[in-house]
């Protein structure tokens, strides 16, 4: 629990020292990477504090296996979360800014993993504008995977498939 709240803390002043990089003068491309970083190590420090006050201390509890985590095993990287491990894709997708990550963000990476464990597809439904192809693509991004979305609408026939796939 001790190192827990260590890392908290170290946490909070990685966060404190990227906001100060930001303030200064960057290019604009440093600056999208800084905010990805940002939006990355919030949703860490947030993790961590919810690690700490609920104590977990054991890594099968739930709480920490929900997590999307990175582990190099036999010099690959492989992501996992609960009972799902993916090969990282290595597939540079551009530097682009990253969604910020939620809670039901979380609930939807756990669906959408337990969908690729079993080579299938995700299909978010919803209303417009609440994130659901954000979503799908920051996941895609996050295993570095490349990621097509796309509607399904009654133009959508089989040539239209077709050209997904060529």
């Amino acid at each position: 629990e001790g190192t827990l709240k260590k890392y908290l803390e170290k946490s909070n002043k990685q966060i404190e020292e990227i906001v100060q990089l930001v303030r200064g003068k960057l290019s604009s491309m440093s600056r999208i990477t800084l905010g990805a970083l940002t939006v990355i190590d919030v949703h860490a420090r947030d993790v961590v504090a919810k690690l700490c006050e609920e104590k977990i201390h054991r890594a099968v509890d739930f709480q920490w296996i929900s997590q999307l985590r990175y582990n190099l095993e036999d010099h690959r990287v492989i992501v996992k979360m609960i009972t799902t491990d993916v090969p990282y894709g290595y597939e540079y997708l551009g530097n682009t800014g990253r969604l910020v990550i939620t809670p039901l963000t979380d609930r939807c990476y756990r669906t959408l993993m337990g969908a690729l464990k079993l080579n299938l597809g995700g299909a978010p439904e919803g209303p417009a504008g609440t994130g659901k192809t954000e979503t799908c693509k920051d996941l895609a991004k996050a295993v570095a995977k490349q990621c097509v979305v796309f509607n399904c609408s009654d133009g959508l026939d089989y040539k239209a498939m077709g050209k997904f796939f060529k």
